[in-house]
């Protein structure tokens, strides 16, 4: 194929234009708010610094705030609940308890699992609240560095602070500190993903790219193609390293777990081990990452108002970057419906092994060493065969599908659909063969399709997506199961939620020209002269 010679003067993000007449801009931007945060001399990544990058990743794994903390949080409820079959001052554990377990709520009561989802659905809210309202505001000077040590800092005070829950009558700090633990967690993974695609663009690699596109040497669907690629490596990779964390951290847990198997306080060890092992390989990140600042905040604006001025400003523009909003639309389907379906499942596999952090850790290690297999697997085939990343998005929602049309089976027999022992370690092991490539496939279409120096501004909204979409699946199933007394009534509507997203991904997202839109308008909101963009978060 002939090289496409791209125009004199084009910037390496920018479509070739095919007309020389200027760009009228007044249509596009009504007011200063969309402002690309790109520099142009930005600093080129390092191996000590994507190595940092990587350890964030290998311990900000998750095990403790939606692992551990979830599991003391529904233990330490149930222990304090009662058996509404046999009434007040009943055991929900009791050897003939019915199978169902109460608390008192408000004017009334309320059971466990409902509690827990509620828990859900107020971090979600919390999460929606936080991404829309300051995380925009990230794309702007260094608040999105410090904003990025803030939640973690707050995840791990509540982590550690967890040692104090060592009695039922303390859960309702236990779920609090659940919630805290889970919102900052939901937004360190926000934060810290919205750092690839930025460290993906100055890599040696990507900038050696730039350079041979300037120069002619390869036409653009090449250098599509090998960006992509970039990306693809940066986000599988630090996939792997959360898993290969995953693995590690529950590795070392069982060294407690065994031998203190019948201290009362070893759950609470776990967690604190758990949470030093974070803080021992995410704390090089905050030394080692280099300066990559955004512009000024414009005259006038605040942190708390700015980022929901962006986000509303892109929306109304939303006819420039068709398939970036459908994917964000869709992909808030998919993942509420997923997310609701894990903690759905989780609930059920608690009171199948007796709210155990061994049983738990020994699942959870079958999911991480198939996810780090698997994501390793993945990248392989996609590097080798050069295959577009939403044809590897779409093999893994098949199987999101699957799970719970499988918990459906539940509804009508005992036999099959999450009641049986066998059947949790399937979905530990299926989980992690596949549901760890689309985490890391759904962030590379993101990037994909998220305009270049909008990073924080759209991956707030994906985090929105994808952490904080979870407020209609809770809600929904929580009365389902208030309704019905039964944890497996809410698979249907989880069922028909994921398929009807993942149809929209499959056949309404064309990432190719989407990303071509998201080029188009960095390009127009680029600042007058593409300045650099200095340390102190101010244009040279």
């Amino acid at each position: 194929m002939a090289p496409v010679n791209p125009p004199e003067k084009s910037h390496p993000l920018e479509v070739p234009q095919k007309t020389t007449r200027p760009v009228d801009d007044s249509k596009d931007i009504s007011s200063t708010t969309l402002v690309s945060s790109i520099g142009k001399d930005e600093p080129v990544v390092t191996r000590r610094e994507l190595w940092s990058y990587y350890l964030y990743c290998n311990g900000d794994n998750g095990v403790g705030p939606i692992g551990y903390s979830i599991t003391i949080f529904q233990l330490l409820a149930t222990q304090a609940g009662f058996d509404p079959v046999a009434g007040p001052g009943s055991s929900c554990t009791a050897s003939n308890a019915s199978g169902q377990c109460v608390l008192p709520w408000r004017n009334g009561t309320k059971s466990v699992s409902s509690i827990v989802l509620f828990a859900n659905g107020l971090s979600f809210a919390m999460m929606t609240a936080i991404f829309t309202t300051i995380g925009s505001a990230a794309d702007y000077g260094n608040f999105g560095r410090w904003l990025f040590l803030a939640m973690t800092m707050i995840c791990w005070g509540a982590q550690f602070s967890s040692m104090s829950l060592t009695s039922p009558d303390r859960w309702k700090a236990a779920m609090a500190l659940y919630v805290i633990a889970f919102v900052s967690y939901g937004s360190t993974l926000v934060f810290c993903t919205a750092i690839f695609p930025r460290l993906a663009r100055n890599t040696p690699h990507a900038k050696e790219l730039r350079e041979k596109y300037e120069s002619r040497e390869i036409p653009l669907e090449v250098y599509e193609r090998e960006e992509s690629l970039e990306k693809n490596r940066i986000s599988n990779i630090s996939n792997v390293h959360s898993n290969v964390g995953y693995v590690v951290t529950l590795a070392l847990n069982l060294s407690l777990l065994l031998p203190l198997s019948g201290n009362p306080k070893v759950n609470n060890y776990v967690i604190a081990l758990t949470t030093a092992y974070w803080v021992l390989t995410g704390i090089w990140w905050y030394v080692f990452q280099e300066p990559r600042p955004g512009p000024r905040l414009p005259k006038g604006e605040h942190y708390l108002t700015i980022g929901w001025k962006q986000i509303l400003e892109a929306i109304k523009q939303y006819k420039k970057l068709p398939y970036t909003f459908t994917y964000l639309f869709a992909f808030f389907l998919l993942a509420d419906g997923l997310n609701t379906t894990g903690t759905l499942v989780y609930i059920c596999q608690n009171n199948k092994f007796s709210f155990s952090f061994l049983q738990n850790t020994y699942l959870g290690l079958s999911q991480a060493v198939t996810s780090t297999i698997s994501t390793l697997g993945f990248w392989y085939i996609q590097r080798y065969w050069k295959i577009n990343t939403k044809r590897m998005f779409i093999v893994t929602n098949v199987v999101t599908i699957f799970i719970p049309l499988w918990g459906m089976i539940g509804i009508w027999t005992e036999r099959f659909g999450f009641h049986n022992v066998w059947e949790f370690w399937a979905y530990n092991v299926v989980f992690g063969l596949f549901q760890a490539p689309y985490y890391a496939y759904s962030q590379t279409i993101m990037a994909e399709l998220a305009p270049s120096g909008f990073d924080n501004m759209f991956f707030g909204l994906f985090g929105l997506s994808n952490r904080a979409s979870s407020m209609i699946g809770p809600n929904v199933i929580q009365v389902i199961i208030d309704h019905s007394g039964n944890n497996w009534m809410g698979f249907p509507f989880l069922f028909a939620l994921c398929t009807s997203a993942s149809l929209v991904i499959w056949f309404f997202v064309d990432v190719e020209k989407g990303r071509r839109d998201a080029v188009a308008f960095a390009q127009r909101h680029r600042s007058a002269d593409g300045a650099h963009i200095s340390a102190e978060g101010g244009e040279s």
